[in-house]
């Protein structure tokens, strides 16, 4: 169940602190990674193309206050402040929390090959446990007794088989999984705080986990989930992972967000079947329908995985095919390193992002696509694009998809 390989994005600019490389980034550099993500306005996408056209988070951020003067939405205002960066920090500190970039020891490796993975994590626990090779497990909330047994039995025994159990901590099939894993290996992933645990009744499990296992999650210190929080955290879990085993799920479920994902991703998707009368199994039957691996046991997850697992070499992964590791992805030629050099490189009433905008519509378009319509070096479409998502007038899409914004 696999979508068509993903092409690395158009190169842009040299990253000096790139994730993937050798050397973890400076204290320095990672307060400024912390500084330009927590930016209102900046997402994975924008904060990526930022590091690629600037050099750095610092150069980046230096030119955040030229931007509001073309037009950006981004206020220099809303930049939080160094003392800002220091108190989060603080309370991470206060926490047990560590703070991890995107290709540094503690980072899920597989997470570090996906498209846009998140810049920055905290990480409490014990990070060493990613030279397991993870497969998650996920599903209903609202669990019958069956599946509940089934997904402690692949919890355990792929557990006991050396693999790191990974799910999110949710009511039902994830607190299943977690705890028949918790022996041996599991990793919850958060969609708020780390200490903010939700659901608040598996706080006891969370304390488990993250004396024997391991919490990561995006979201600061204090940050108490919302809605829209859940399907980020769902793409951590299928990002961070190998593949991604679904016991149940209703026709309309969180965990096939997590599936869908992980197919855009080129990871397996495995669905456990199930009655055709039981609504808890109408998702998974549908997975199944779609290319999903039929899964009855733990032989059926381990066989698939199987060619993966014979290359597994811990903190250094397999590679995974049609995934752009993050160095290759973002190493390129040098580009624009200062604020002073964004009227060249990203002046928002360019030519270049008038005739891409005069490309975009409503619909989707690959960013590749814009580039042989137009007519543009790639160096010059992505410039125009981060132009015009920092004056909100595009829609970023999975895939390096892009839409005018309604």
């Amino acid at each position: 169940m696999k979508p068509p390989p993903v092409e690395a994005p158009c190169k842009q600019g040299k990253i000096s602190d790139a994730p993937g490389s050798a050397r973890a980034l400076s204290e320095s550099a990672k307060r400024a990674w912390l500084r330009l993500i927590r930016t209102p306005h900046i997402g994975g996408v924008t904060f990526w193309e930022l590091l690629a056209h600037f050099g750095s988070a610092e150069a980046a951020l230096e030119a955040l206050p030229e931007f509001a003067k073309r037009g950006s939405r981004i206020e220099p205002r809303s930049i939080p402040t160094p003392a800002s960066i220091e108190s989060e920090l603080e309370k991470a500190a206060s926490a047990g929390l560590t703070l991890v970039a995107a290709g540094e020891p503690g980072y899920p490796p597989l997470l570090a090959q996906v498209e846009v993975p998140p810049p920055l994590l905290y990480i409490k626990g014990q990070p060493g446990l990613w030279s397991r090779p993870p497969l998650a497990v996920v599903g209903s909330r609202h669990a019958s007794a069956a599946g509940l047994k089934f997904a402690g039995e692949i919890g355990a025994e792929l557990g006991r088989r050396g693999f790191l159990i990974v799910s999110g901590l949710a009511r039902g099939i994830d607190a299943a999984a977690h705890r028949a894993a918790l022996p041996f290996a599991t990793c919850a992933v958060l969609p708020g705080g780390l200490d903010a645990i939700y659901p608040p009744e598996h706080a006891g499990l969370a304390a488990e986990i993250a004396q024997n296992g391991i919490l990561i999650g995006e979201c600061p210190p204090g940050f108490v989930a919302r809605s829209q929080d859940f399907p980020r955290r769902n793409r951590i879990i299928s990002g961070a992972s190998l593949g991604v085993a679904v016991v149940e799920a209703a026709e309309r479920s969180g965990s096939l967000i997590t599936a869908r994902l992980a197919g855009e991703q080129n990871r397996e998707v495995f669905a456990v079947p199930g009655h055709p009368y039981e609504a808890r199994a109408a998702g998974t039957n549908q997975l199944i329908k779609q290319g999903a691996i039929f899964t009855t046991g733990p032989d059926d997850i381990e066989e698939a995985l199987q060619p993966l697992l014979a290359s597994w070499e811990g903190s250094s992964p397999v590679k995974l095919p049609g995934v752009p590791r993050c160095e290759e992805r973002t190493a390129a030629a040098a580009g624009p390193s200062s604020a002073r050099d964004v009227a060249d490189g990203l002046d928002f009433g360019s030519e270049a992002a008038n005739d891409v905008l005069k490309l975009l519509s409503l619909s989707p378009i690959d960013v590749d696509e814009l580039c042989r319509l137009s007519g543009l070096e790639a160096r010059h479409v992505n410039a125009a694009l981060l132009s015009l998502d920092l004056l909100g007038r595009i829609e970023r899409w999975g895939g390096r998809q892009v839409s005018l914004r309604p």
